[in-house]
């Protein structure tokens, strides 16, 4: 692959020429080089992204956005093995994961082909007003050029996440993927342009985030900004949004509770909590990673995982049966091995723990467990961002929701019981943007999805995905030949 930026329909090289090794995290090998761009970079991405929504592409109905919509999925469905493949050598997942992925991805593009032709439908609506002289109707334009920075635990589909609606509303865009895992994202510029998407619509360039997400979060002419990734990171982006007043919406961290009590089913239990930390490697924002356990299923439910934690098949993405890869990077390596080491100076270590035995090359980390977790732990409150779960136990429905909703996140949470009555009301009062009854992580693309707090600005996903990209215009007409009856009538006094 040569390293190149897409700008305005074609590949170009960055404009100080430097470049990116991308590393294959089962191997530590470089796999690919890309291209490192800069501010210039998104100089001339953002301004051939005003030129492409001035154009014709201004012009493009719904249903026309639809048909390229459709064309995007039909592209990533033809090269739907090569890509999940790319997924696993740079992101280093389960290539069985990455398969979903790609799969979800290609949903996404064809949903939002619909809402595109939905949205046609919508144009020109009228809303009722309480005067009959006057008509008023709503239009959804484009917000405009949409700079979009997206993570790197799910390169493709978080992508496709923003990338679709932007698309289905009218909006041209600056996609800037994380330089750990970039192929996708150039991979899906070239399926773009051979769909039909006009030059300048889509525009990708890859590079640190200091040197091009952040002068794509501060330029001028964007005028959205969609971001997911750290709070850190976050609040960056959102102040640089403030400063000229762009809308934007911020889907960030999580550290999501698990609620389970006494009368769950432990089998049950055990296969839910299993996939809400260790699907991913745990690198899921809204991984179940604290697990508020009754005191009476407590113990057994903790045997039963740590049972089946150590019976997790660890490796290479790409080999047979294969349940858990490395963690994305040597950085983030070395960051969840430092909250395991801190773990076993605040809490218990029940199993795992650092790196797991015979692996001599690759950023592999054990499936861990830690119980006897304090509030106070760090492990307990920061985002780990890895296959670590803490536990600690409850009495009571109420104790159970204080240690669930003490925290400076609210992206999900999760509870688990028979009592139906008790679920409802217990999932009433936990903090978060999405609650999970009896299960947790499964995702739909059609319900609106973001937290509270510190997770996040804004819903992603559905129509409210959609809507992050329109604005809606009111237009009011008066129907009356008096151009001045409608104020005499209301002012006169004889």
């Amino acid at each position: 692959m040569q390293p190149k930026l897409f700008i305005d329909g074609a590949w170009h090289d960055a404009a100080e020429r430097g470049t990116i090794d991308v590393i294959n995290p089962a191997t530590e090998r470089v796999f690919a080089s890309i291209a490192a761009g800069t501010a210039a970079d998104i100089d001339r991405a953002v301004a051939a992204a005003k030129r492409a929504g001035q154009g014709p592409w201004a012009r493009t109905t719904g249903r026309e956005r639809a048909a390229i919509l459709r064309a995007i999925a039909a592209g990533i469905e033809a090269e739907k093995d090569r890509l999940a493949r790319l997924e696993v050598e740079d992101n280093g997942k389960p290539l069985a994961e990455a398969e979903g992925d790609i799969a979800d991805t290609i949903y996404c593009f064809n949903l939002y082909a619909t809402y595109a032709e939905e949205l046609e439908a919508k144009q020109g609506e009228q809303i009722a007003v309480p005067d009959d002289r006057f008509r008023t109707t709503i239009k959804y334009v484009p917000v405009g050029v949409a700079g979009l920075i997206v993570p790197w635990n799910y390169p493709l589909l978080m992508a496709a996440w923003i990338v679709a609606p932007a698309l289905a509303a009218g909006c041209t865009l600056v996609l800037k993927p994380s330089e750990y895992t970039p192929i996708t994202a150039l991979a899906l510029a070239r399926i773009c342009h051979d769909a039909g998407v006009p030059p300048g619509v889509v525009n990708v360039v890859t590079g640190l985030g200091r040197d091009a997400g952040a002068p794509l979060a501060a330029h001028p002419d964007v005028s959205k900004l969609a971001f997911t990734g750290s709070v850190p990171t976050g609040i960056a982006v959102a102040t640089a949004a403030a400063k000229d007043v762009k809308s934007l919406s911020l889907e960030l961290g999580g550290k999501s509770p698990i609620v389970v009590f006494d009368d769950a089913d432990l089998e049950q239990v055990v296969e839910w909590v299993m996939f809400g930390i260790f699907w991913n490697q745990g690198q899921v924002c809204s991984a179940t990673s604290r697990l508020i356990a009754q005191q009476g299923i407590a113990g057994p439910l903790v045997e039963r995982l740590a049972a089946e934690a150590q019976r997790i098949k660890i490796g290479d993405g790409m080999g047979e049966g294969v349940q858990l890869g490395p963690l994305v990077s040597h950085q983030q390596y070395d960051k969840v091995l430092g909250y395991m080491e801190t773990g076993k100076r605040e809490a218990t270590l029940v199993c795992g723990g650092g790196r797991p035995a015979g692996f001599n090359a690759g950023y592999f980390v054990e499936p861990t467990i830690f119980t006897n977790v304090p509030p106070s732990a760090r492990i307990w409150n920061e985002e780990i961002f890895g296959p670590v779960l803490s536990v600690a136990d409850f009495k009571t429905e109420d104790e159970a929701l204080t240690l669930a909703n003490t925290t400076e996140f609210g992206l999900a949470a999760a509870v688990m019981t028979k009592d139906l009555e008790r679920a409802e009301r217990v999932a009433d009062r936990l903090e978060a943007g999405v609650v999970w009854i009896n299960c947790s992580q499964p995702n739909f693309l059609e319900p609106p999805w973001g937290g509270m707090k510190k997770s996040g600005v804004g819903r992603e996903l559905g129509t409210w995905g959609l809507m992050n990209f329109l604005e809606p215009k009111q237009i009011t007409a008066y129907r009356s030949t008096d151009p001045w009856g409608w104020y005499l009538k209301d002012t006169k006094t004889g």
